[in-house]
């Protein structure tokens, strides 16, 4: 039982201990290039959020280490070993009338295939071997028709074993042009998730050096908030209180009927998002709105920082800090949405689930993760402008409207059809205005068990960034002639 919710933990620890790995390669050859280089990045590491970030992938290269024998490792090996020839092969071949068993190079493993389409204007015979093209063919097409099969398919596989090469008979009398496209997947597609969260991880790195040497002034004030920020009571109290939450959403029922593990889900994100905005909107008061009060903005800015590289680098230092929030109780909630499918199975009497249902459950709620983050963006940037000019209150007021109304805009939008002209010329000005964190929003997919395809996290991400950009310049404006004396 231990091992079913367990193992979807172990691949994503597999892919942070990889991740973790090319981190430690690369680092190790700045080191031999660049010492000096070497160590201002880790100083940099050191004494950032990255830290605690970079211990929780200790702890996770621990997972993956103690639970090592008890995992499908051979398969999952195998299955990542043989990951780069997955795909769509295709092939076009011409063959002359009445021609027998016209050698076709392949390379591919039979059990791996998932499905394969052959086209052909004339009759012809698909074999895995010579001379079998009348006595085992693996595929008879019809002259016209498209032979498809799947693995859902009552149509045998008729391939076997590793197969070099297929071998094509044309039964017609005239010339034809036979088009043939197998389409591969590993064996233990789940495997696809380990070079993505390596590559998170290291993003996540690269991305914080790469901040670090474009805005370095930016980049010292953003690691000096993030690290006051993770430093306060509030963190630590948001962080033990959104764990004790979604360990807690396990055993809450739902009564849904066997989908207690979309409301564990919704539910999670939810909390995650809402004390993550909260968190932001308190440290961009406490860091901008109070050191404006309390002059210690105005002897930073004696020093050779601009106003520019004050915002900026305080926003960065506040979503640093959101980020190592989202860790950790990403984290958590991916641990208990494995666990809450297991849960559930033996709490309903049904038969127990695979690990690859826990796995499929866990994956689908990592997009959620990573709009919600987007949201918290969009929303820590409006704090940090407003900050520059109000109070905590204030803040918290104005952020909790714009909170209530972003989710609300394209329901006011699609309301105003068909009315007055007033009503429609403020509904298209708070969707213009506002932001559209609707769109941010995936509960209808989880609701409704859909995935979240990667190009629509990319125009979101896209969206994220450019409402970013434009309340940073809105801060900057209000913060360039405010009197700080």
């Amino acid at each position: 039982m231990l091992t079913l919710w367990l193992t979807p933990l172990w691949l994503f620890a597999l892919g942070v201990t990889v991740g973790l790995a090319i981190l430690a390669v690369l680092f190790g050859l700045l080191w031999l290039i660049n010492r000096k280089a070497a160590e201002g990045v880790w100083a940099a590491v050191r004494e950032s959020v990255l830290m605690p970030i970079l211990w929780i992938a200790v702890g996770m290269v621990a997972l993956f280490a103690f639970a090592f024998p008890q995992m499908p490792t051979d398969r999952v090996l195998e299955s990542l070993r043989r990951l780069p020839s997955m795909g769509t092969q295709s092939v076009t071949v011409d063959l002359e009338p009445r021609s027998e068993d016209v050698k076709v190079p392949v390379s591919l493993v039979a059990e791996e295939v998932v499905s394969y389409r052959i086209e052909s204007d004339q009759d012809i015979r698909v074999a895995g071997a010579p001379e079998l093209a009348y006595s085992r063919p693996a595929a008879v097409v019809q002259g016209g028709e498209t032979y498809n099969w799947n693995t859902k398919s009552k149509l045998q596989r008729g391939l076997t074993g590793k197969i070099d090469a297929v071998y094509l008979t044309n039964d017609g009398d005239a010339p034809t042009e036979v088009t043939l496209a197998f389409t591969s997947e590993a064996r233990t597609p789940e495997v696809r998730q380990i070079p993505v969260t390596a590559a998170s991880f290291v993003a996540i790195f690269l991305a914080f050096l790469g901040v670090h040497w474009l805005v370095p002034r930016a980049a010292t004030i953003s690691a000096a908030t993030a690290k006051e920020a993770i430093s306060q009571p509030l963190f630590l109290l948001f962080a033990v209180v959104g764990a004790i939450a979604l360990i807690a959403y396990i055993y809450i029922p739902y009564n849904t009927f066997g989908e207690d593990v979309k409301m564990l889900k919704d539910s999670g994100l939810a909390t995650i998002m809402v004390l993550s905005i909260l968190f932001a909107v308190w440290t961009a008061s406490t860091s901008i709105a109070d050191e404006i009060d309390g002059k210690t903005a105005l002897t930073l800015l004696s020093k050779p920082i601009s106003r520019r590289d004050f915002i900026l680098g305080k926003y960065l230092g506040i979503m640093w800090a959101v980020l190592l929030l989202y860790v950790i109780l990403g984290v958590v909630l991916l641990a208990s949405v494995s666990y809450k499918v297991v849960y559930d199975a033996r709490e309903t009497s049904n038969p127990t689930p695979d690990w690859q249902v826990c796995n499929e459950q866990m994956v689908s709620t990592t997009p959620g993760l990573v709009l919600a983050i987007m949201e918290t963006g969009v929303l820590a940037a409006i704090a940090v402008a407003i900050s520059t000019r109000l109070p905590m209150l204030a803040n918290l007021l104005i952020c909790g409207a714009v909170y209530v109304l972003g989710h609300l805009t394209p329901l006011i939008v699609q309301s105003g059809v068909g009315q007055n002209e007033f009503v429609k010329f403020f509904g298209r000005l708070l969707s213009v205005v506002l932001p559209m964190l609707d769109h941010l929003n995936i509960q209808a997919a989880i609701a409704g068990g859909n995935p979240v395809p990667y190009v629509y996290l990319a125009w979101a991400a896209l969206y994220t960034l450019i409402y970013i950009a434009v309340a940073m310049l809105v801060a900057l404006l209000l913060f360039e002639d405010r009197d700080l004396a």
